[in-house]
């Protein structure tokens, strides 16, 4: 089964996250039991406490000093080291603290609380064209293009000499920017421009957990992409036209980003293993962001753990609040695990799951018996013709069907195709460069998914899917001499989609089951992107190959197509908030593919639900004219804080002016989110929620009637069950009651269903997800 897709920071393909964590205790030890807190204090204690400051850097350096002077043992304990103060995203500091250092600023009046730094990891020419966008026409027409909106990637930097970033056409840097390029490694100010208006890059966090400085023998000590992750998002997101855009001739075409008229800010926090990205430095870029007037955040990064952390422990959902305060629209990754791993869950975040396109590059493999399966790759050289099979035992010693140095036998596959299994920790191109090493003929990667990865092979390779998997070897079995050819097509476009990748992270929400996250699904599989000329498309030392563009796959990937394309929103309109340019996307996204059947989850091959493609794959033209929006003021996120019970210090964390009322009569599912998310217990029978739709649809007078798809074992009331609107912006409420009908059955423990909104012009469709706890 395919597990994780997305190309890592972490070198060497599907890195050991207990190795990773081994290494970060190491590391700690060796810094006196010291290390890095994100630490949030009460801002007006702090300026009562140090009222000759200048600013909050000069509070805490003054706090951080005292501290370090009444130490009783500084002798055996390293002074704190401050690393970022931050004063717009969160007000507070990081520091590497000892634990005396973290027990003093817990005494201190304006003290709130210390959240130990996390590990984060990193979660095209025709995905645009798939989404419905065209030159001069709707979302791309010229009127739409010209108002400047400023992307933030927060990555691993660029590559700013790509032709995806030149400014060709693009007027002054707009008045209102207050952004920077800061120079560094083999980066200076002259490599901003009109298109790429800011580039900065955080790095105290990450040296804090390395224990050392940044290695510039392998990395740029600079907003410089070392890694091409970066580079690939932010040309993805708002990425200028480029011509004659292919690897090695595939998948050719026009590359454009989505919103490709977009200014670019980048801001550079992940690095290289085993430290990779840490929140803090994470933390300092949202919050300098936020300062510089980006209006959108692309981060194709989550906890490296995966999954999600109670949001009094996601110093990243603090951050992005303050943002989202701000009018700043959030775009984040789900992750790449697969089921019940659902990451950067809080509800003020756009939470993007990956599905396929319509594009594929076919690899026909042909066995002896006459049996053909299509199966994929990315290698554009001659097809190959009949020859023999090898595999395990007929290809060598112990393990040779993983294909790991000295362990297949040159004489037993020279001059043949080799099938060789996936392993962590090793991978497809460095098998494919041991099989050409002993002098094997070509490669047939066996998937145990049904929908096979394709790799950037420079050596003639295939991957299939589980069903061809299963026949190579009976057909293996049954045989003395097997043999197989294998035909290369190129690009093919038509194909089944969207359906929903194996790998993409999944619901339910485990941090709360009254919220359905993801939230939606996009292009995120082979998806062609901009590329450092610096790294191989295999991001191997050995390969020497170079190209402009590279194929990548991954939640980061889908994640920067939704940026994009909130961008294209906000420059449409103007007035909405990010709670409204989300409840666009998400009550306008379809469930049924090309075919017109339900979009096909390729994990276990049925259709997908809910907890796999959230509200639906976007939609972006329905999107610019939605209907109805169900919109959410920041203060309302602060009273679904409240309504989990979270202390007077918790909800400080999002905002210190800001007190949960005594008596609340809100539950956390009346949050007007634009899906449903219901959670029974063995004593709820009715479960009701509220909610208000906003009018903003044409023509201003319009009638609304409820269809509702009902889950299985449940009956859905709404009251009123029509909704009739005179004027634009007029706002109407109703409440849906969910009732238990009859003992639940179905042995995932979850249900689903749908609300729709129906006028003659318009549907407003909301998921329901019943989850029986």
């Amino acid at each position: 089964m395919e597990t994780e897709i997305v190309r890592r920071i972490f070198r060497g393909g599907m890195t050991s996250l207990v190795l990773v964590a081994l290494i970060m205790a190491t590391i700690s030890a060796a810094s006196v039991d010291s290390r890095t807190y994100i630490v949030h204090m009460d801002e007006s204690k702090m300026k009562t406490s140090y009222p000759s400051a200048a600013n909050s850097k000069g509070m805490f350096e003054e706090m951080l000093d005292s501290i370090s002077q009444f130490s009783t043992d500084s002798e055996a304990t390293p002074p704190p080291r401050l690393l970022y103060t931050y004063d717009t995203a969160i007000f507070g500091f990081a520091a590497k603290l000892s634990p005396m250092h973290l027990e003093s600023i817990r005494k201190m009046d304006a003290f709130v609380v210390a959240i130990p730094d996390r590990s984060m990891r990193l979660h095209t020419t025709h995905s645009y064209q798939f989404l419905g966008l065209e030159q001069g026409r709707g979302l791309w027409h010229a009127s739409n293009l010209e108002s400047d909106v400023i992307i933030g990637v927060i990555d691993t930097g660029i590559w700013p000499e790509h032709p995806s970033f030149q400014d060709h056409g693009f007027g002054p840097v707009p008045a209102r920017w207050k952004g920077a390029c800061e120079s560094g490694t083999n980066f200076s100010s002259l490599n901003c421009n009109r298109k790429l208006i800011g580039a900065r890059y955080f790095f105290k966090g990450y040296e804090a957990a390395l224990g050392r400085s940044v290695n510039e023998t392998t990395n740029f000590k600079s907003p410089r992409d070392r890694n091409g992750h970066g580079t690939h998002c932010a040309s993805t997101a708002g990425g200028n036209l480029v011509h004659n855009a292919s690897f090695y001739g595939l998948a050719n075409g026009v590359a454009a980003g989505m919103r490709y008229t977009s200014r670019i800010a980048v801001y550079k926090v992940c690095w290289e293993a085993p430290a990779g990205c840490t929140e803090s430095d994470q933390v300092a870029a949202i919050d300098q962001a936020i300062k510089d007037g980006v209006d959108v955040v692309s981060m194709s990064i989550g906890n490296a753990r995966g999954g999600a952390d109670p949001y009094f422990k996601d110093s990243t959902a603090q951050a992005a609040f303050r943002g989202i305060q701000r009018g700043i629209f959030f775009s984040l990754s789900a992750g790449n695990e697969g089921p019940r791993t659902v990451g950067n869950t809080a509800p003020w975040l756009m939470t993007v799951a990956a599905s396929y396109i319509d594009r594929s590059f076919p690899a026909i493999l042909k066995l002896g018996n006459g049996q053909i399966f299509e199966g994929f790759s990315l290698y554009s050289g001659k097809s190959l013709k009949e020859l023999q099979i090898v595999y395990g035992p007929t290809a060598g010693k112990k393990f040779a069907q993983y294909c790991v140095p000295k362990t297949l036998s040159p004489k037993l596959v020279k001059g043949k195709v080799v099938v060789c299994e996936q392993i962590r920790g090793f991978d497809t191109y460095q098998q494919a460069e041991y099989v050409k090493s002993v002098g094997g003929a070509g490669i047939i990667f066996p998937d145990t998914g049904e929908i096979p990865n394709a790799y950037p092979s420079m050596f003639p390779a295939a991957s299939v899917g589980d069903v061809a998997r299963k026949a190579i070897i009976s057909y293996l079995n049954s045989t003395k001499s097997p043999t197989a050819s294998l035909t290369f097509k190129g690009t093919a476009y038509g194909k089944r989609a969207p359906m929903m990748a194996a790998f993409s992270s999944r619901g339910p929400n485990l941090v709360g089951l009254d919220l359905l996250k993801p939230d939606l699904t996009a292009p995120g599989v082979n998806i062609l992107a901009a590329w450092p000329s610096i790294i191989s498309p295999s991001e191997e030392e050995g390969d020497k190959r170079r190209v402009r563009f590279n194929l990548l796959s991954g939640t980061s990937m889908a994640c920067p197509h939704v940026s994009g394309l909130a961008a294209l929103l906000i420059s449409r309109h103007k007035e909405w908030s990010p709670a409204a340019v989300k409840s666009a996307m998400m009550t306008t996204a379809y469930n049924l593919d090309n075919r017109g059947s339900p979009i096909k989850d390729v994990y276990h091959g049925g259709p997908a639900t809910p907890f796999a493609i959230g509200s639906g794959h976007v939609d972006i033209q329905k999107a610019s004219d939605p209907g109805l929006l169900y919109d959410i003021h920041p203060h309302e996120y602060l009273h679904y804080l409240c309504s989990l019970n979270y202390s007077p210090s918790q909800i400080a964390l999002f905002d210190q002016n800001f007190t949960c009322p005594k008596k609340t009569t809100m539950q956390p599912g009346d949050l007007n989110y634009p899906s449903f998310a219901v959670p029974f217990n063995s004593d709820a029978v009715t479960i009701t929620y509220r909610r208000t739709v906003t009018n903003v649809g044409n023509p201003p007078v319009a009638t609304y009637k409820v269809q509702v798809k009902e889950p299985i074992g449940i009956s859905v009331r709404v009251k009123p069950n029509i909704l009739s609107f005179k004027m634009h912006g007029q706002k109407l409420q109703y409440k849906v009651s969910f009732t238990v009908k009859r003992p639940f059955i179905e042995s995932d423990g979850s249900s689903f269903g749908s609300l729709t909104w129906v006028s003659e012009k318009y549907a407003v469709r909301s998921p329901i997800v019943i989850t029986y706890i």
